[in-house]
């Protein structure tokens, strides 16, 4: 369900390619939102405008929709809460306004898992740009003419997605900003802000709202004609069809996956498409490498260690690109995602078992190492354990938050007075003196790299099984994953805790 107010009157600015008209923004958001998984949309509009009239022509094709006229801001948050509460999927909430690539609105409404989430990109705010802070691939703080964010270093785009399981929390956020409005206690917000509001209400709320970034793709809303045809101008500059390459291969990765398998494999993804491989094919090919792995790691030589750990290394190309290849696709499926977690765990114990049988030369010593073997089993496996329980305590956590909605603050300065007054009032505090030598070190520096790095994630555990088999033997391989992995065990777990706590 796609909810696109068109309350202002940019939303009927015509837009050109250059050479002719092509109809008026709201025609061109609501085309693109009819090549998306959006069964249903529903147009806000003030009155019964000629540009509501011209889209509804041409939508026999696309999803079901309808008009709801609307008298104001307060009305507009009333629509929302109310579709919902009606609502049996995810919700998005777009201003008519928006220009973007229809790769960059698959970001986020294509998603297989639909999470709760906004586009958010770098730039300066402005007033159709409001700040946001993001952290670790979500947003942390979100801002209107009337709420302050410290430490902003994102905008947002003006598209936001609800999942289902906070769609009780936005409609009693929606209704609560709603009464905010009525009574004129949100100072100077006009009547364009509602997803910027609904994104401050929820992260204030305590809804984990994922920050979804661009890349190379536009998105952004116009206020002018002459906005709207610079934007219009702005996307025909991207190569689309290599910015959905690029959209292909998961940001946030650790260091061995970014820099020694995805700066690659990124060049199989247009031919496994075009040979027609399904992700779930190449995942079965991954489980195969990684057997094959295991049965010469078995062989205990020199020359099957190598061996094996080259074909571990392919393994876990495949494992990247399998992903890689239902982003490009589209292709997702709720088998697709669990093969991909179960085969993971699969193919790792595969390989401790064929390290095992490899390094058993002599019989009264076999003990020891099927020892270390199992007990990098138990290590990781308790690993997983506190990673998805604490990942389902999140979620809990969040759907609770998302049943509360959470008054906001008004803000004390504008928008550009805002950076200057959060950096002095954050300058002595600890969250403060971290985040500068964050910034020190830069988005991708050594201190960004170390926190990926130090928690043992797949690829560097399968680096670090790879290098030490072939370099070394199996007894130091699982020397070394007990040793590294008990240091991410204590790591996370202290972060854990923190975060609860906090």
């Amino acid at each position: 369900m796609a909810v696109v107010l068109a309350t202002s009157p940019a939303a009927g600015l015509p837009w050109s390619d250059g050479a002719r008209s092509e109809g008026s923004l709201l025609e061109r958001l609501t085309a693109q939102l009819r090549t998306l998984p959006v069964r249903e949309v529903l147009v806000v509009v003030r009155s019964q405008d000629p540009q509501a009239g011209g889209w509804e022509k041409g939508a026999e094709s696309g999803p079901r929709h309808q008009i709801c006229v609307s008298e104001g801001l307060a009305e507009d948050l009333r629509i929302v809460a109310k579709t919902a509460r009606a609502s049996t999927s995810p919700v998005a909430v777009l201003a008519a306004d928006v220009v973007a690539h229809t790769e960059a609105l698959s970001l986020l409404l294509g998603h297989p898992s639909r999470p709760t989430g906004a586009i958010v990109a770098s730039g300066d705010p402005a007033p159709l740009r409001p700040p946001v802070r993001t952290e670790w691939g979500r947003v942390v703080s979100a801002g209107t003419s009337f709420h302050e964010v410290e430490w902003a270093n994102g905008t947002f785009r003006g598209v936001l997605q609800v999942g289902e399981s906070h769609l009780a929390g936005l409609a009693d956020i929606a209704e609560d900003l709603a009464d905010l409005a009525q009574r004129r206690h949100l100072g100077r917000v006009g009547d364009g802000e509602v997803p910027e509001l609904l994104l401050t209400g929820l992260v204030r709320a305590g809804v984990q709202v994922h920050a979804v970034a661009l890349g190379t793709l536009h998105c952004g809303r116009a206020g002018t004609r002459p906005a709207a045809e610079r934007a219009v101008r702005e996307l025909a500059d991207v190569d689309e069809a290599q910015a959905r390459l690029d959209a292909a291969v998961k940001s946030g990765d650790g260091f061995f996956t970014t820099h020694c398998v995805s700066s690659w494999s990124r060049h199989l993804i247009r031919p496994a498409a075009r040979l027609g491989l399904t992700p779930n094919t190449v995942t079965g090919i991954s489980v195969g490498l990684a057997a094959i792995a295991a049965i010469w790691f078995s062989d205990g030589g020199r020359a099957g260690l190598v061996v094996g750990a080259v074909a571990l290394y392919l393994s876990f190309v495949l494992d990247c690109l399998d992903g890689q290849l239902a982003r490009y696709t589209r292709r997702f499926s709720p088998l697709g995602g669990w093969l991909d977690a179960i085969c993971d765990r699969l193919k790792e114990y595969l390989v401790y078992v064929g390290l095992a049988v490899g390094y058993v030369t002599v019989p009264d010593k076999a003990w020891e190492i099927w020892g270390l073997a199992v007990a990098a089993m138990v290590l990781q496996t308790i690993r997983h354990m506190v990673d998805f329980s604490y990942a389902g305590a999140v979620a809990d956590k969040a759907r609770a938050a998302g049943l509360r909605a959470a008054a906001p603050r008004p803000m004390a300065v504008p928008w550009d007075e805002a950076p200057a007054a959060a950096a002095a009032k954050g300058t002595g505090s600890v969250l403060a003196l971290s985040r500068r030598l964050d910034a020190l070190s830069g988005a991708r520096g050594v201190a960004y790299w170390a926190k990926k790095m130090i928690v043992l994630p797949i690829g560097e555990r399968m680096a670090l099984i790879s290098v030490t088999a072939a370099l070394f033997d199996a007894r130091v391989t699982f020397l070394a994953l007990l040793g590294w992995g008990a240091v991410a065990l204590a790591y996370t777990a202290a972060g854990r805790m923190a975060r609860s706590f906090a």
